[in-house]
């Protein structure tokens, strides 16, 4: 690399020229930030100013830029020069949108623009241009595991866009649950009547595409490799094994109805006219359009029960917690069945509450003008009597029990239970008790675990996904659909989320979309979601890793492994860039191009921090680029106000932030840290899936430290924060810093 030339640019438009002495940046950005070229422009985001730049870039031989402007994630494009490592100072959203328009304030309002540029100044002096991994894969290729509507969808998707398709379904025709179905819910206006399914023709435009090559009574046995250049062993039935070549992976794999064997209470098992949904479908078509009889006899059947969140929405961890969503639309078309046959038969759906997902209601208003009854209630246990059934419930409408007596079908909407494969927490608690006391009990389920496994992945972490506590692969739905935990590797339709027909057809859709992302991303060597195009990869400082392995451990996709002395492993391909092993290195020697120990630490060291006596505390704010940045950016946009006693450094995520940013800042005076990062837990909002979690982790550990250096625990604290939090941020920050204020300056300023 050519020698580091830092430029330094500070803007004056939007209110900066009026509200700071820009000259007095440009002499910081010089003197104290060594910057070998500095120059102040009324507008640097418009066309002039953005030509000079390039200028200098080109003639000045410039290789690192500071732009001091607007936020980092404000002009984008303008500001997105790829020959060159780019730092951005807040001070439009980060000094003067966010303090107020007064004589008194503007020398707190100066001190904080000057701190920004001198932390832009420093970070650039401990970073790179990133460059394009040499190790790139590129591989187009799509391989699609589940050849039911979800993953018949995905190959269709993905190879309309012109990429090819392996399509591996286990059993011997493709078309998975729907193809058991007489009917489906309507997925279209007037949403009147049942429909017939898309098997028949999803399968004929497979079977029609040359793009997509289809494995029948197949499995993936075998599944190694990384976005790009997975290598995926398919085996075959007939014994024999072939092995595909794919640059990423749908597990469109489904669901299956939950064991209705587990209701006795609800007559199943005890009398053939207790039926599933399954089982009831099966009746359909075998009648085809005809009248369905009573399984027990083959009578006529003249009253009909669907009994909904049959094993599901149960709260006593017996059953399904969840509703499956999909099962209220269900028995209205099941209903319809009968009342299409012959409008005299009773149909009865007792409910605890009715959903109608993407219809507007419409199928719920055709069941009840066909004469469908729908009874709020909730079941308690069904009888068999003879050729009849007598259904007891509680109507919670009249808060009365009460029954259907000789009802000759009784139908058990069960709800969907993931074909998700082994679950990997299960696996490991199977392991470690396998450690220390072998018993063919735990073979057995460690047996059990590993033979369930759908994609047999060789990874340290396991052959499958993680899944949620219910079993779904693990996947964000608001923040990060379709993405699991294993870069590449997406999930779409009933095993991400319990979902009819027409979402999973949209959802697999969607799967397609980032399978394709995630491609073309590893082709030229970039980062996957969230950090989409990010160049960047990690590296270590191999003399100096201890083995450790936390950075293998912590890793929440699967990117590292080890060599055969226990030294860390990257995986470039797999990484997702969040720096959470860098967080996690206890030495400190993991670092990316980009983004380093270093070049956070600079930052801190930058700032310009008052003495005791000043009454000036210094406040670091460590924010997720994800949340709580874009939190504070538009709290500034709002013109909300918060103490101008702090100092905000962006990090890729809470994960990434090292237990010596902490003590850096505590040694270098500063009076608090607050850290802030997305929601963790069950209900997660991190992108990073972990990596709040775990920065939440070692911060809880950090009292001893505190306690070491003779400073208070309140000066350090870790606070989850929402993108929505416009209002709740600066209040936090005030908050925050009144309570620095009560406990006082830290004694350790000016060692």
């Amino acid at each position: 690399m050519a020698d580091m030339k830092i430029a330094a640019y500070i803007c004056q438009g939007c209110g900066l020229g009026e509200r700071l002495n820009t000259a007095a940046l440009a002499k910081v950005a010089q003197k104290e930030g060594k910057a070998a070229l500095v120059k102040e422009h009324a507008f640097l985001c418009n066309a002039e100013g953005v030509q000079m730049i390039r200028d200098d870039i080109a003639n000045e031989a410039v290789t690192h830029v500071v732009i001091g402007a607007c936020s980092r994630r404000a002009k984008t494009e303008a500001f997105g020069f790829t020959d060159v490592a780019v730092m951005r100072a807040n001070l439009r959203e980060g000094v003067i949108w966010c303090q107020p328009d007064t004589d008194e304030a503007r020398e707190f309002t100066q001190e904080m623009a000057e701190d920004y540029i001198r932390m832009g100044c420093a970070e650039a002096k401990k970073v790179k241009l990133a460059e394009v991994n040499p190790a790139t894969a590129t591989c187009r290729r799509v391989l699609v595991v589940g050849g039911g509507v979800s993953g018949m969808t995905a190959a269709l998707e993905a190879s309309r866009a012109g990429y090819e398709v392996v399509l591996v379904e286990k059993t011997g025709a493709l078309g998975g649950w729907a193809s058991k179905l007489y009917k489906r819910t309507p997925a279209r206006s007037p949403f009147a009547d049942p429909q017939d399914t898309p098997v028949a023709e999803l399968t004929a435009a497979i079977e029609a595409d040359g793009n997509i090559k289809v494995y029948l009574n197949s499995v993936t046995s075998k599944t190694a490799g990384a976005p790009g250049r997975f290598n995926v062993d398919i085996s075959q039935e007939s014994g024999s094994t072939v092995t595909e070549l794919v640059g990423s992976i749908i597990q469109a794999t489904g669901f299956s109805l939950y064991d209705a064997n587990k209701l006795p209470e609800l007559g199943y098992g005890k009398s053939a006219n207790v039926v599933d949904q399954a089982g009831l479908e099966a009746l359909a078509k075998a009648a085809n359009g005809g009248a369905i009889k009573r399984p027990s006899d083959g009578g006529e059947v003249k009253t009909v029960v669907f009994v909904q969140c049959a094993g599901q929405r149960d709260d006593s961890g017996t059953h399904l917690a969840y509703c499956s969503g999909s099962c209220c639309l269900t028995s209205v078309k099941q209903a319809m069945y009968f009342k299409d046959a012959n409008p005299d038969i009773d149909t009865v759906v007792v409910y605890q509450d009715l959903r109608m997902p993407g219809n507007g209601e419409d199928f719920y208003r055709s069941g009840q003008n066909k004469g469908v009854i729908f009874t709020k209630g909730k079941v308690s246990s069904v009888e068999a009597t003879g050729n009849t059934c007598k259904v007891n419930f509680h109507d919670l409408i009249l808060n009365d029990q009460t029954a259907i007596e000789d009802a000759d079908l009784v139908v058990l909407a069960t709800g969907q239970v993931p074909n998700s494969g082994t679950d990997i927490e299960l696996l490991q608690v199977a392991e470690m008790e396998a450690v220390s006391s072998t018993t063919p009990e735990i073979e057995a389920r460690i047996a059990g675990l590993k033979g369930a496994s759908i994609l047999n992945l060789q990874y340290r972490q396991g052959p499958d996904m993680p899944q949620l506590k219910y079993g779904f692969t693990d996947s964000h739905f608001i923040c990060f659909p379709y993405e699991t935990r294993r870069t590449g590797i997406y999930s779409a339709g009933p095993v991400r989320r319990p979902m009819d027909m027409a979402q999973a057809m949209e959802d697999a859709t969607g799967a397609a979309m980032k399978a394709i992302q995630v491609v073309e991303n590893a082709s030229l060597g970039r980062a996957a979601h969230p950090r989409s195009g990010d160049l960047s990869f990690p590296s270590f400082r191999r003399e100096g890793c201890t083995q450790c392995k936390r950075c293998t451990v912590e890793c929440p996709f699967g990117a590292i492994d080890e060599d055969e002395q226990r030294y860390p492993v990257f995986n470039e391909s797999r990484c997702r860039r969040c720096g959470t092993c860098m967080g996690a290195c206890p030495v400190r020697v993991i670092s990316f191009e980009n983004y380093s120990v270093e070049s956070v630490g600079q930052q801190i060291k930058a700032v310009e921090v008052p003495d005791e006596f000043s009454e000036k505390p210094r406040i670091l704010i460590l924010a997720c680029e994800n949340d709580a940045y874009p939190a504070l950016d538009m709290a500034a946009m709002n013109r909300n106000v918060y103490s101008a006693f702090v100092r905000v450094i962006p990090v890729r995520c809470l994960g990434s932030v090292n237990t010596i940013f902490v003590t850096d800042a505590l040694n270098s005076g500063y009076d608090g840290v607050m850290m802030m990062g997305c929601k963790h837990g069950d209900d997660y909002q991190c992108h990073f899936v972990k990596g709040s979690e775990l920065a939440n982790y070692r911060m809880s550990k950090v009292d001893d430290t505190l306690k070491s250096m003779g400073l208070e625990k309140e000066r350090v604290q870790t606070f989850e924060v929402a993108i929505t939090d416009i209002d709740r941020v600066p209040q936090l920050i005030n908050d925050y810093a009144a309570k620095i204020q009560e406990i006082g300056m830290s004694p350790l300023k000016g060692f």
